[in-house]
C-alpha cells in the first residue's frame, strides 16, 4: 500500500493501473493445473508471464526481448510482436504441461497489444 501512495504522488495514472489490478488480483488466482498469466505492457516492450500463486512460482515467461524471437521482430508493428510472444509462451506452456490459464491483464484495457497476447496464445491452444 505504501507504494501506491507514492505512485499516486509520482504518476497518478499508473497508480490508478495498480489499483485496477489489484482489485482483479483479489478475484483471481493461479494454480499449477491452471496459471493465472500476466500481461505487463511498456511503451516498448510487452511481458507475459504464466505464474502458480499457490507456490509462487513462474511456470513460464516471454517477451519481445527474449532471445528466441528478437531477432525475428525487426520492423513488425507492435500488435504482432505482442501475438508472437503469446504465441512463444503457449509454446512453453505446453512444453511445461498446461492446457488451460487464467487471464490477469493485469490493470490495462483489454484491447490492442494485451488482446493480441491472449489472441496469439489461444491460436497455439491454450484455454482460457
Amino acid at each position: 500500500m505504501r507504494q501506491l501512495k507514492t505512485l499516486r504522488k509520482n504518476n497518478p495514472r499508473e497508480a490508478q493501473r495498480v489499483k485496477r489490478a489489484l482489485g482483479v488480483r483479489k478475484r483471481i488466482s493461479g494454480s499449477a493445473a491452471r496459471p493465472r498469466l500476466s500481461v505487463f505492457r511498456s511503451a516498448k516492450h510487452i511481458y507475459v508471464q504464466a505464474i502458480d500463486d499457490d507456490s509462487g512460482k513462474t511456470v513460464a515467461a516471454a517477451s519481445t526481448q527474449d532471445k528466441q524471437l528478437k531477432g525475428g521482430m525487426a520492423g513488425m508493428k507492435k500488435v504482432d510482436q505482442a501475438k508472437k510472444v503469446g504465441e512463444l509462451l503457449a509454446q512453453r506452456l505446453k512444453e511445461a504441461g498446461v492446457e488451460s490459464v487464467v487471464f490477469d491483464r493485469n490493470g490495462f484495457r483489454f484491447h490492442g497489444r494485451v488482446a493480441a497476447v491472449a489472441s496469439g496464445a489461444r491460436e497455439a491452444g491454450i484455454q482460457f
